[in-house]
């Protein structure tokens, strides 16, 4: 009986299959996935103009934070007043530029003296304070309210998008001027500009969460017909899983990039009720405050107007930088 015959087979040389291996692992090392944010990242460190605004952003956040530190160190109190720099006859500071001069790097006040770069960084814990907690007050409600408006649809899209509607129409800075008027120096434990702060948040948030509510509704009416969220229904998940596990994550770049957008304006608008006198109240230091007192002196003290008007201006500026870049690298089709 002969024996199968049986197909020869050819070994490759080891050198071969070596070389053939390290290619392999060479191009698994060569090629690498980037994470979303990763991807962003290298977007943003593109754009030096938004890096810059952004830096200047943190340095101003850091100031503010570290405002009595610094003015401790430089041994200047916002409240102490120093009325042997001002001249009794015309009350306005001793020298020129308001009094400029190295114990006071920005000049003193008219009649009382205080050192304005003092009250300037103290200003600064005001405005950023609420313009970041009303930015937060204003994206959670506009956030859930936009997303349920958007997926369920019906009559709760109808409800909210009315609601939206009227709050939009509404004159916002005149409520908050009304409203501030008529409260109490007591509320919540909080007294005297505590309880102005509080209010200023809780109103400017609410009437600011309409806007990112719009935006929010309009991106969750596409998300909710896409493929992963009807293959999620067809798995038996919730809508309160579709909504907090598919949909949300989906709408965080829309998020924060109105999130840098808003924090500007919310600052402008605090600025402005400080201005008219709603805002905090003295001696608390706040940078539309002293514009409004600076308003007597712009033609015998100009740097008194000049100082904390472009410190609004500068911080207003960066941030916008900063929510331009962080816009275009979340959103490059609709990059400049």
């Amino acid at each position: 009986m002969t024996a199968p015959l049986r197909e020869p087979t050819v070994e490759a040389p080891p050198d071969a299959t070596e070389e053939a291996a390290a290619a392999v692992g060479s191009d698994s090392t060569a090629v690498q996935g980037r994470s979303l944010g990763r991807i962003a990242w290298e977007r943003l460190k593109r754009d030096q103009l938004a890096l810059a605004g952004g830096g200047v952003v943190v340095l101003i956040v850091v100031v503010a934070l570290l405002a009595p530190v610094i003015t401790d160190l430089m041994g200047q109190d916002p409240e102490t007043h120093h009325e042997d720099l001002i001249n009794p006859l015309f009350g306005t500071p001793n020298g020129s530029l308001g009094g400029i001069s190295g114990d006071h790097l920005l000049g003193v006040e008219p009649v009382n003296g205080r050192d304005i770069f003092a009250r300037i960084l103290h200003g600064a814990r005001i405005s950023l304070l609420v313009g970041f907690l009303s930015a937060v007050v204003a994206v959670v409600l506009g956030t859930v309210l936009g997303i349920l408006a958007g997926f369920f649809g019906g009559w709760v899209d109808t409800a909210i998008s009315r609601v939206m509607d009227g709050l939009l129409a509404f004159p916002q800075l005149l409520f908050i001027i009304a409203l501030v008027s008529v409260m109490p120096n007591d509320l919540l434990g909080l007294t005297g500009s505590g309880v102005r702060i509080f209010v200023m948040i809780l109103v400017i948030g609410f009437f600011g969460w309409p806007y990112i509510g719009r935006v929010v509704r309009g991106q969750a009416l596409s998300l909710r017909e896409r493929e992963y969220v009807e293959a999620a229904r067809s798995l038996g998940a919730g809508r309160f899983y579709i909504l907090f596990k598919e949909l949300l994550p989906n709408l965080v770049a829309p998020i924060i990039v109105y999130t840098t957008m808003v924090i500007p304006t919310n600052i402008l608008t605090e600025a402005a009720l400080s201005f008219l006198g709603v805002g905090v109240k003295p001696p608390t230091a706040s940078w539309g405050q002293k514009l409004s007192n600076a308003i007597d002196y712009y033609d015998s003290d100009p740097v008194y107007m000049v100082v904390p008007g472009v410190a609004i201006f500068i911080t207003v500026l960066v941030f916008n930088l900063f929510g331009d870049g962080v816009r275009d690298t979340l959103d490059p089709r609709g990059s400049r």
